[in-house]
């Protein structure tokens, strides 16, 4: 609810002082689904059926958590092939892993909430007291913050959240006094010194009786955390803030996901995998919905139906966007890089992304939602189990399996959505396997290897905290459970928070001005949150349309075109081409392209999905073509404009694409950092300022150079080797205030290409630079002079050379769909691993007569008549232009295939 009246969604409004029941049916429906349409796709399953497997579903959980009660409580897990605890310190460490074992009886903690939910009452109370009595949350052990906050504080939450409503009930829990949510506070304060950071993102590890940074705490020396450890903080803290009026829990999860926001790559909205706690510098730059980012968008979306801020919808939405533009590829989910979204990142995806449709259905996407789950259910009924990970052909690419929640959590809102009895059928499937394959004597094992069916002795508490309450709740129905499911949000770790807390111990939050969000052209991202209506207009069968074509994707006989795997190669049968994948230099694959349409229906489908990629792909491509790079040009003897380099804008200062190029001479600073005042003002002034990058940030030395009496800046990366042929460009991004102030131009080079310009500085003293959106014409006249002098001639061979270290391209050939620029934020270069075809840099020639521009798509002049003529024309048109004409634009398809090639050269040496 929004104070001033209503809160938006859900198709409907809601009137000041609604009542409570208003309130919560109306948030529930944007919460779940309606389930009253049903769908023909599959024979309906009876009532006794769905009432057998649910049976079946609480005698696998008493299975399962009977064995830990008896042979690992009070221990956090249970061991299930040995039959025995496992307690931290007393068994091999499996490294990160047992970062969430913290000697609190995790597994009973995290499975308080699902013993209400199938309706044990009579053991939730005894568990509730057996916590009260025996757990303890000032143990002298390092755990993990994310999973501490998702298993225990989330258990702790969504115990209290049961308890108070049993007790309302009058039949359960009457002695109960809030002591679970006393717990949880406690648990809260020993949580927040891990938020003792310049940025606000937690140090991904604290411990739980010394804190961070005491020599005894033994952690604190972190400089990296994911972006979902980060920010999957927001539900339970601030439900954490709303039961107890404490508003500072709250209040350092919002400041944590602000921080990620701002954080995003501002041309592409997507956040990478790691992040520097302190910097905000991107550690890892690749970007997907799976491990390491998944919960950070699902947790954006769910605060807004909690919480009711805006703010949190519009950010997802601004995601979302982004993910369905570069990283969904239906039915697939491939992680691309943040600064060049059109280039995979990997060719397998790991089985956490298996929640995204359920996520998907909340947002009311439905389609996408059914076709991933499609996939990933073929891979199911392929291996047994999801693999953690498997590649884009469906083989294997790790074995575990660690009994995951995330397929069995999309199957259940899925059908929530649908009501096609198809997914009970899937999830009859799930209980068949589990029983078959992972159940043991003392509960049920992790697999080792799906493929040998192999078991490792490890039973993760959210199996018991997830599985089995998604399990039971796609078969029962509303009388079977003993409250109003749709009262409540289920967080990541399945626990449930009460929609109520929306109205509840609301603290005043200030929505962030300094965010600017991107204008969304999809319709489908208006206020509203979904219902059948929309889903579903007046067809039965959609859900099952929409699966169809992907009944046999797995298997070798592959309807449509869609990806062969595994068995085909081993037949002899070939994938179909896709755009990415072409290579015009390679003969088959312009046997394929004339076969297509000609040889056979087959042929006719996979020319038609060429086609529809190429056209998806260079309008993808047109899109990325807004934020271009800058460029350095050194203008001054002997280089006159020949030296051209690749520089990042900044997110401040003087636009250079809106306002006149700035010329100048260049000086140092000093001190180099430029985080001080400059103690050489008079070296700087009407100067172009060269600043070290680290130590403070990027405003503050813009500030500083421009009160020196600047006329703009330079920043040089103080990594050594990085360069744009190796690390994508960024923009440098603000200092969070206002910085209106700041009228000069910032530019941003790397290591080798700062290099260039220190080297010239040395050897020629006065070196004179032009800072531009574009590179300018060179000056001929003064090159002309230039050329008789035989020393002359030496020191432009040497500044070639030089040059020939950063291999970039002209600007004045920026322009084309070739290079397509890009930026992030802040990010450290070291780790990008992929620029090729993106770095834009410098082209040399050895004289004006010689000047050939090169162009990466002669290679695809063989296309068609009409590609290769225009391609030949500029190609021979290039002898005759000038330095300084602006190459004619290949076509944006072409460009699109070059990206792809370089792309997937690169993919042998990306295993990120």
């Amino acid at each position: 609810m929004s104070e001033a009246g209503g809160r938006r969604g859900c198709g409907c409004r809601v009137p000041q002082r609604a009542s409570w029941s208003l309130v919560a049916a109306t948030a529930a429906l944007c919460l779940v689904l309606a389930t009253s349409v049903c769908t023909a796709g599959a024979a309906p399953m009876s009532r006794e059926e769905k009432q057998k497997l649910g049976n079946q579903v609480l005698e696998m959980f008493d299975h399962a958590y009977g064995n830990y009660m008896e042979h690992a409580y009070p221990a956090d897990e249970l061991m299930p092939l040995t039959c025995r605890g496992r307690v931290r310190g007393q068994e091999p460490s499996r490294g990160d892993v047992d970062d969430a074992l913290g000697k609190f009886s995790l597994t009973l903690i995290d499975s308080l909430d699902t013993l209400v939910v199938l309706n044990k009452t009579k053991e939730f109370e005894d568990a509730v007291r057996k916590v009260l009595r025996d757990v303890n949350l000032d143990n002298d052990v390092v755990v993990s913050v994310f999973e501490t906050n998702i298993r225990v504080l989330g258990g702790l939450l969504g115990g209290h959240s049961l308890a108070i409503m049993l007790k309302e009930k009058g039949e359960h829990m009457q002695w109960y006094n809030d002591e679970l949510l006393q717990m949880a506070k406690q648990l809260g304060y020993k949580l927040l010194p891990a938020f003792n950071t310049t940025s606000g993102l937690p140090y991904p590890r604290i411990n739980l009786k010394f804190g961070i940074r005491k020599p005894e705490a033994r952690t604190g020396t972190e400089t990296d955390t994911c972006t979902a450890c980060a920010g999957t903080l927001i539900l339970e803290f601030a439900a954490l803030s709303r039961f107890t009026g404490a508003t500072i829990f709250e209040e350092y999860a919002r400041k944590a996901l602000d921080f990620l926001w701002e954080k995003r790559q501002r041309s592409s909205n997507l956040v990478g995998v790691t992040i520097n706690i302190h910097t905000g510098d991107w550690v890892r730059k690749d970007s997907g919905v799976g491990a390491g980012i998944d919960s950070y968008y699902e947790y954006l979306l769910k605060a807004y139906v909690l919480l009711g801020d805006d703010s949190f919808l519009e950010r997802f939405n601004t995601h979302y966007d982004a993910i369905m533009r570069y990283i969904s590829q239906p039915p697939l989910l491939l992680d691309v890089h943040i600064h060049k979204p059109m280039l995979n990142a990997r060719t397998w995806m790991d089985a956490l992304l298996a929640f995204f449709p359920g996520l998907q259905v909340l947002k009311g996407d439905i389609r996408p939602a059914i076709e991933t789950h499609e996939m990933l259910y073929q891979v199911i009924k392929k291996h047994n189990f999801l693999p953690e990970a498997f590649t884009t052909d469906f083989r294997v690419h790790w074995a575990q399996h660690p009994l995951r929640p995330e397929f069995a959590e999309s199957t259940y809102f899925l059908y929530k959505a649908t009501g096609d009895p198809y997914y009970l059928e899937v999830g009859k499937t799930l209980i068949e396997n589990l029983n078959k394959y992972a159940r043991v004597p003392c509960g049920f094992a992790a697999m080792k290897d799906v493929r040998t069916g192999s078991h490792e002795d490890r039973m993760d508490s959210f199996f018991l905290a997830e599985m089995f309450k998604y399990l039971y709740l796609l078969f029962a129905d509303k009388e079977d459970i003993i409250f109003d499911i749709e009262d409540y949000i289920f967080t990541t770790e399945a626990h449930l928070l009460p929609l109520w807390l929306s109205t509840t111990n609301r603290s005043i939050s200030k929505k962030n001005t300094t965010s600017e969000y991107t204008e969304l052209d999809d319709s489908n991202f208006d206020w509203t949150c979904p219902n059948t209506q929309i889903l579903f207009p007046n067809d039965p069968l959609y859900a099952q349309s929409i699966r169809e074509p992907l009944k046999n994707v797995v298997d070798k006989s592959c309807p449509r075109g869609i990806i062969r795997v595994e068995e085909s190669f081993r037949s002899g049968a070939k994938p179909p081409l896709r755009a990415r994948d072409f290579m015009a230099t390679n003969p088959e694959h312009l046997e394929i392209l004339k076969k297509m349409g000609a040889a056979s229906s087959i042929d006719a489908e996979d020319g038609l999905r060429f086609m529809q990629e190429m056209i998806e792909l260079s309008s993808q491509q047109q899109k990325e073509q807004q934020l271009p790079p800058r460029a350095v040009q050194i203008i001054s003897h002997p280089f006159f404009g020949r030296v051209v380099l690749t520089a990042g804008p900044a997110q401040f200062g003087l636009d250079l694409s809106k306002h006149k190029e700035t010329r100048g001479f260049v000086a140092s600073s000093k001190p180099y950092n430029g985080c001080s005042e400059l103690t050489n003002p008079e070296a700087v002034v009407g100067k172009i300022a060269l600043i070290q990058r680290g130590q403070c940030m990027f405003a503050e030395k813009a500030r500083n150079i421009q009160n020196a009496g600047a006329i703009g800046g330079i920043v040089i990366d103080d990594n050594e080797g990085s360069s744009s042929d190796t690390a994508p460009l960024f923009q440098m991004a603000g200092d969070g205030k206002d910085t209106d102030d700041i009228k000069i131009p910032m530019l941003f080079l790397f290591s080798k290409e700062g290099s260039i310009i220190l080297d010239a500085i040395r050897e020629h003293e006065q070196v004179e630079v032009l800072l531009s959106d574009k590179a300018r014409d060179r000056d001929p006249e003064m090159e002309n002079e230039d050329q008789p002098s035989s020393e002359n001639d030496s020191q432009n061979q040497s500044a070639e050379q030089m040059l020939s270290l950063s291999q970039t391209v002209d600007l004045a050939d920026q322009e084309s769909p070739e290079n397509p620029p890009d930026s992030h934020s802040e990010a450290s270069p070291a780790d990008s691993e992929e620029a090729a075809g993106f770095a834009p840099s410098e082209q040399i020639s050895s004289s004006t007569e010689n000047h050939e521009t090169t162009s990466l798509d002669g290679e695809c002049t063989d296309l068609d008549n009409h590609l290769q003529e225009q391609s030949e024309t500029e190609e021979d048109s290039s002898p005759n232009v000038s330095w300084g004409t602006k190459a004619q634009p290949i076509d944006s398809i072409l460009a699109d295939w070059n990206e792809d090639i370089e792309a997937f050269e690169m993919m042998e040496k990306d295993e990120l």
